[in-house]
């Protein structure tokens, strides 16, 4: 049977958790998250297994330095089983939470090495990692999938897989990986696992928001929610989740609120090497979430795209943020889209700030 998960901040309420991104889930932005609310546990971005690899420095980073009182699980992605149980290894001498086991990611440059959502096209592949993985971790073993590569056609026989090899906790993102983020999540396919593991099952593909957590929770049966860049648009989702787990109204967020936070993330992912420049073009990619909330029309989002400098960036800000008592959307406003373009590119070698999109 699986093991005891870690403890959770509300004991009794479904459970919450940050979903791995690459390029964010990072130590800066998993102590950001925390300032406005915690989810119980944290992902890493994926570690790249293979015979050269070593455990990334900036991944172990949020693992040795997490000081947001939350477990960290590692996530690796691969298929070479020896290194992959090396790797594992290697991680237990760090203080985590568990071993995570990506078979999700769509990125084209990642599923065609056979990686991530690749391997959901081999289900014995994936039965003899977890079987290796499962002999060689002592510890928590998890694991987050999409439904299938092109179809849910080796769902039922994969969900089989982790309860063979005694996962001890399953995020099922509803949507296959050909259908990368752009069709709507399919949340039987979530129940069906909800029903048919044995571990606790984490939902994961559009928590927009808090109202929307408890409605998948209740419509899945799933042991709790996974959300990923609706928690870059909206930080206190986490918090609002508890409140409304709980029965309690969601906690109102001001425009005002939002610029603070804005400037908390720009502080706390910059990095004295990087070029100003640069470093405002990696914060649009975060505020390209951000203004899925900001003002219905868009123009936030049309503005800041624009700033070229910190400080062009700022009054845009102050300019949007700073207007009267203005309160930020719990959804993303309709039609207001996170990125201009909404597909995920062929070159693109992960699920990050570059290619999650809706």
């Amino acid at each position: 049977m699986p093991q005891s998960l870690p403890s959770q901040i509300a004991p009794g309420q479904p459970l919450t958790a940050l979903a791995p991104m690459q390029d964010v889930t990072d130590l800066a932005f998993m102590r950001v998250v925390a300032t406005y609310g915690a989810p119980d546990y944290f992902f890493t971005e994926f570690f790249r297994v293979h015979a050269q690899s070593r455990p990334e420095r900036h991944i172990l980073r949020s693992i040795d330095e997490n000081d947001t009182g939350r477990p960290v699980f590692a996530q690796l992605i691969g298929e070479d089983i020896p290194h992959m149980v090396r790797t594992a290894e290697a991680l237990a001498a760090h203080p985590i939470a568990g071993i995570d086991v990506n078979l999700g990611c769509p990125a084209p440059k990642v599923y065609k090495k056979n990686v991530g959502g690749g391997l959901l096209r081999d289900p014995g592949k994936i039965s003899a990692i977890l079987s290796a993985l499962r002999a060689a971790v002592p510890g928590l073993l998890t694991v987050k999938m999409r439904i299938g590569f092109e179809d849910a056609g080796n769902f039922a026989r994969i969900l089989d897989i982790v309860n063979e090899n005694r996962v001890d906790l399953l995020a099922v993102h509803g949507r296959t990986v050909r259908e990368m983020y752009r069709s709507d999540v399919h949340y039987d396919r979530i129940a069906e696992a909800a029903g048919r593991a044995r571990c606790p099952v984490l939902a994961n593909g559009n928590v927009t928001s808090a109202a929307r957590a408890v409605e998948i929770v209740r419509d899945t049966g799933a042991r709790g929610v996974m959300v990923g860049r609706h928690a870059i648009r909206n930080p206190w989702i986490f918090g609002q989740c508890r409140e409304r787990f709980a029965g309690l109204p969601r906690s109102r967020v001001s425009l005002a609120d939002v610029r603070e936070y804005v400037q908390r993330l720009y502080l706390a992912t910059r990095d004295p090497a990087v070029p100003e420049r640069a470093h405002v073009n990696k914060m649009k990619k975060y505020l390209n979430f951000v203004g899925q909330g900001v003002d219905p029309r868009g123009e936030f989002l049309h503005d800041m795209r624009r700033a070229e400098s910190e400080a062009e960036l700022f009054e845009t800000c102050d300019r949007h943020l700073l207007r009267g008592e203005g309160e930020f959307a719990s959804e993303p406003y309709p039609g207001v889209i996170a990125r201009p373009n909404c597909e995920t590119p062929e070159e693109s070698d992960g699920c990050s700030l570059e290619t999650v999109t809706a």
